[in-house]
């Protein structure tokens, strides 16, 4: 048993004492608390998540912070009427997504959240897509703290960043802990983060609740988190989430976890089992794990997550869930024509933040809406496929790295593929979506045996995942044992021969797991931004037929 856990039963024994006819003065504990016995005190927790540079609205009213703000002031406003305490908290990924934001290293964003009156955030793997010296920027434009208890210095052993954040509220002592996915050093850019140690947030959570246990004699602890919530616990290729956090822990020693990463309404059915048929404005159940009640608000500031405690002699009782749309619409048939309507009442957008925004939102916009290039359909690039299939987007990517830099083939991480692109006329902003990281293309010459030991390694990493391979220039057979059958340039691989492919600088760090080949003789950085390459690519070939870089058979699964 904690402490914190000690302390509650402590306190409950000695309120019945009380309640038997002892004499408070002479058996209650020698305990100061921040609340009364027998005392009801309410707290509301707000939360977003993976807001992704969604600092406006979208081309339909849908989201953007200023209506979030409306819409937390009045929830603000409504618990502080009734006497709840209220903290706001994000579970990360504030950064990339949006060329508006990425061009601006999410200044709207983090300035954004402070008006909005954010309490604390868990650093996201995304917060770690440029320089350090970028965060170190946010994290002056943010009034609130960004925590991960689990990122170190690896010279100096130390954390890094701000473990927790103590506040006081209604005479509660809460404890909020960050923790960021160990996947981080795997999915963040090599070249940025090489000096961080991404540990096991589970073995760092244990250790941080028994210090502030012991220090700060919290009522209530919170853990921010940017570990993705898995059903079950079941994450696949992924690093442990919220679930078996939850579980590692001692039970009850979190009171809740407000998550990201996963990018989803954690809205449960059953035991185990998500609510699969959740729709925006439903009623919301969220998972509970070990006494730990887990919560996650999908992605993009979509919704504002509300959960409303009660606190009493020690014990805290979850009353009541509610995941809030934020101006969310739908497709209704109005005199036969579709039409996309508000699921809920329009929440109004807050003046003061909107004006605040726009100038943000309007700068660069004569260059990135300008027209580049024109198709004749869809280039797919919905993470529900690409990262699952080759898809014509996909290919057409590579195969712009692949020209760029004369090479016979190309490799292309579907995780660098952030969205699709419709068909109809092309814009710059809409390359700036797909290829938003800013990885640089680079090429290695290597032996065709050197090749096959490198193909073994990359065509076998799986779907539904960010390392999943679009090829161009080449075809094979991958089974899970490697590689076979490879064609370049429509001969059969040579082992004997010299092959140069390329693949973004991000892989060739040895992002998602490739084999570190930036260090290899035969690697050359080209220096060429990989957006940059798509844009001069897409100009140069338009119109752009779309089933030229459709996938015919090259790369056969078994």
């Amino acid at each position: 048993m904690t402490d914190r856990l000690s302390l509650k039963a402590a306190i409950s024994a000695a309120l019945l004492a009380s309640l038997a006819g002892c004499s408070t003065t002479q058996n209650t504990p020698d305990i100061v608390q921040g609340w009364q016995p027998d005392t009801t005190y309410n707290i509301t927790i707000l939360h977003t998540n993976d807001n992704h540079g969604r600092f406006w609205h979208n081309k339909y009213g849908e989201y953007g912070m200023a209506a979030r703000k409306t819409l937390i002031d009045n929830l603000r406003n409504e618990a502080e009427a009734k006497g709840s305490a209220v903290l706001l908290l994000s579970g990360g990924d504030i950064n990339t997504g949006v060329p508006e934001s990425d061009l601006q290293d999410a200044e709207p964003d983090f300035k954004g959240m402070t008006m909005i009156g954010y309490d604390a955030m868990a650093l996201g793997n995304h917060e770690f897509d440029n320089p350090l010296d970028v965060l170190e920027k946010q994290m002056q434009w943010a009034d609130f703290p960004m925590l991960s208890a689990n990122i170190y210095d690896k010279a100096t052993g130390e954390r890094k960043y701000q473990a927790y954040q103590m506040f006081e509220k209604n005479g509660l002592r809460i404890a909020v802990i960050g923790l960021t996915t160990e996947d981080t050093a795997k999915i963040g850019n090599p070249e940025y983060i090489g000096e961080l140690e991404f540990r096991d947030p589970k073995e760092e959570a244990k250790k941080l609740i028994a210090e502030i246990e012991k220090t700060e004699k919290p009522d209530m602890i919170i853990a921010a988190t940017h570990m993705g919530h898995y059903e079950d616990g079941n994450r696949g290729i992924n690093a442990p989430g919220d679930v078996a956090l939850a579980r590692y822990l001692g039970e009850g020693s979190l009171d809740m976890i407000v998550g990201g990463h996963s990018q989803e309404p954690v809205c449960m059915e059953g035991p185990n089992m998500y609510n699969t048929a959740f729709k925006p404005g439903d009623e919301c159940k969220p998972d509970q794990q070990n006494g730990t009640w887990i919560v996650q608000a999908h992605e993009w500031g979509k919704y504002v997550g509300k959960a409303d405690f009660e606190f009493r002699n020690g014990e805290l009782n979850l009353v009541s869930y509610d995941l809030i749309p934020v101006n969310l619409k739908k497709k209704v048939k109005v005199n036969g024509e579709k039409k996309r309507v508000f699921i809920q009442n329009e929440i109004p957008k807050d003046k003061e933040i909107y004006d605040f925004l726009k100038p943000y939102q309007e700068k660069g916009q004569d260059q990135l809406n300008v027209k580049i290039a024109e198709t004749n359909g869809k280039l797919e690039g919905d993470r529900n496929v690409v990262r699952f299939e080759q898809t014509n987007l996909g290919r057409l990517i590579a195969a712009s790295h692949m020209d760029r830099a004369k090479a016979d083939f190309a490799v292309m991480n579907s995780g660098g593929v952030r969205d699709s692109i419709e068909g109809g006329d092309v814009t710059y902003k809409d390359v700036l979506t797909v290829q938003p990281f800013g990885n640089m293309v680079t090429y290695t010459d290597m032996t065709g045996s050197e090749i096959l030991d490198y193909l073994n390694v990359v065509a076998t990493k799986p779907v539904d995942s960010g390392a999943y391979v679009q090829f161009y220039g080449i075809s094979m057979t991958v089974s899970p044992d490697g590689v076979s059958d490879v064609v370049i340039g429509g001969e059969p691989l040579d082992t004997n021969k010299t092959y140069r492919f390329t693949v973004p600088s991000y892989n060739a760090a040895g992002g998602d797991g490739y084999p570190k080949i930036s260090d290899h003789a035969g690697n050359v950085n080209t220096g060429f931004v990989d957006a940059e390459v798509l844009k001069d690519f897409l100009e140069k070939n338009s119109p752009i037929d779309v089933n030229k870089y459709a996938p015919k058979g090259e790369i056969v699964y078994k």
